[in-house]
């Protein structure tokens, strides 16, 4: 038999806590916004209310404002977040010790082998399909996804959405289906008359530019890029064609990992969305500092020793972003990191510009490894490495703005962003808006 991955995605989840938290919130349009006063003052997730009036993640509070005049917004309660991921994950678990997270919100679950612990299902479990193969019935897949959902619902008080298919990448597809709280089935019978018609952007791992550019080879669909000649996409795309190429087709055989596992970490990175565009190059300087900053100190925290290569990924006011990387010598430093992104910013980016996200990230780790530098030797680097753990340390016990570099403390309010605390709560999906220009007086 095929296998039976389950994708559960918590609908709206910070604002349904929230009106789990304030049932007076019940039934209104309510956005989880982040602080004006720290420049951080952008929609992080909404209610189904609110999305039903435009209201989108990641557009700023004044934009969201001019769309829902009666919006609320609430501060948000990361830790209270965290705790209800962790209920949610002790639900699943009574059916599956493979549970793979996705994100705050999100989770594969494998229960081929644990079906018995669900429910008793009262229908037809198997059909047999014209060329003889033995498949689940798509009622008893349904079946398995509403006792999740249904489960999470009624002891928590937040909803899920299930998708449920034979692999994980149609299983993800399946739970953006039928949003909120609905299951839907992508089974190993119908996939095609399911999937194969949907805009090709909808599979994993398709973004925004590899769908552009499909587009321009007339890949549209999904089912056109499964259909489409291999040479070309592999051509085209590199390895990542074939990935691509295997996703459309239901090929995918990537396991759900075990619960308790822990991924191999191939990268860290961090990146922040603005209220209002920046289009000043000491400010984009002087934020790629505040970014490198989470980033250096999360390398050394992790134990995987140096990195050699820092990536920069940009977003302008008009939606359009694009990512570059160079190798360096290796390095945890905050210093290098941000002047590596600074100089790689400068060389890709000429003014007038008007940026909307910034992103930094560290890669290639040596694992404590790497051959001693002359600078190494001298004691340089092990000096400036020594001073910013000295600061990590101070930061951990007095707070995050008692001890800044001169280009951030020029800026009280980017003194008081950290990061770092909050990287591993950031919204996992961001739609991002039409970006208007805001009034003379900030407020739209």
């Amino acid at each position: 038999m095929e296998r039976i991955i389950i994708h559960s995605d918590l609908n709206n989840f910070y604002a349904t806590v929230e009106k789990t938290l304030n049932p007076e919130l019940c039934g209104k349009p309510v956005a989880v916004c982040g602080s004006k006063e720290e420049r951080h003052g952008i929609v992080l997730a909404k209610s189904e209310e609110a999305k039903k009036l435009g209201v989108k993640t990641g557009e700023a509070i004044w934009q969201a404002k001019r769309k829902c005049p009666d919006l609320i917004c609430v501060p948000p309660h990361f830790d209270t977040y965290i705790s209800y991921s962790q209920k949610v994950r002790a639900v699943y678990a009574r059916y599956t010790d493979l549970i793979e997270s996705y994100g705050i919100d999100e989770c594969w679950l494998d229960v081929s082998s644990s079906t018995l612990l669900f429910p008793e299902y009262d229908g037809e479990k198997y059909v047999v399909s014209e060329d003889g193969v033995k498949h689940y019935t798509d009622g008893f897949l349904r079946h398995l996804g509403d006792v999740i959902r249904n489960a999470v619902k009624s002891e928590l008080g937040v909803t899920v959405s299930c998708g449920v298919s034979f692999n994980k990448v149609y299983a993800k597809l399946g739970s953006d289906l039928k949003k909120p709280d609905g299951t839907s089935v992508i089974s190993a019978v119908h996939y095609k008359q399911i999937i194969f018609g949907l805009p090709v952007e909808e599979l994993l791992f398709v973004g925004k530019a590899t769908g552009e550019k499909l587009k321009t080879m007339g890949i549209t669909t999904i089912g056109r890029l499964a259909a489409a000649d291999d040479g070309l996409i592999i051509k085209t795309f590199g390895k990542v064609g074939q990935n691509l190429l295997k996703n459309a087709r239901g090929e995918d055989t990537d396991p759900v990992r075990h619960m308790d596992d822990k991924r191999e970490m191939k990268s860290i990175g961090n990146s922040c969305t603005y209220a209002y565009d920046v289009t000043n190059l000491k400010r984009v300087e002087r934020l790629l500092y505040v970014l490198s900053e989470s980033v250096a100190a999360r390398l050394r925290e992790s134990g995987q020793g140096l990195a050699d290569t820092v990536h920069l990924w940009v977003r302008d006011s008009n939606l359009n972003d694009f990512s570059v990387q160079k190798k360096v010598r290796h390095t945890a430093l905050c210093g290098e990191i941000a002047q590596h992104a600074f100089a790689l910013f400068k060389e890709n980016v000429k003014p007038p510009f008007k940026v909307r996200s910034l992103g930094v990230t560290v890669s290639g780790f040596d694992n404590g490894k790497s051959q001693i530098t002359f600078d190494e030797a001298c004691g340089k680097y092990k000096k400036l490495e020594a001073v910013e753990r000295c600061v990590d340390e101070i930061r951990k016990k007095h707070g995050y703005d008692k001890l800044q570099r001169g280009i951030v403390a020029e800026d009280p309010h980017e003194m008081r962003n950290d990061i770092k605390s909050t990287h591993l709560i950031k919204p996992a999906k961001i739609d991002y808006p039409d970006v208007e220009k805001p009034s003379p007086d900030g407020k739209g």
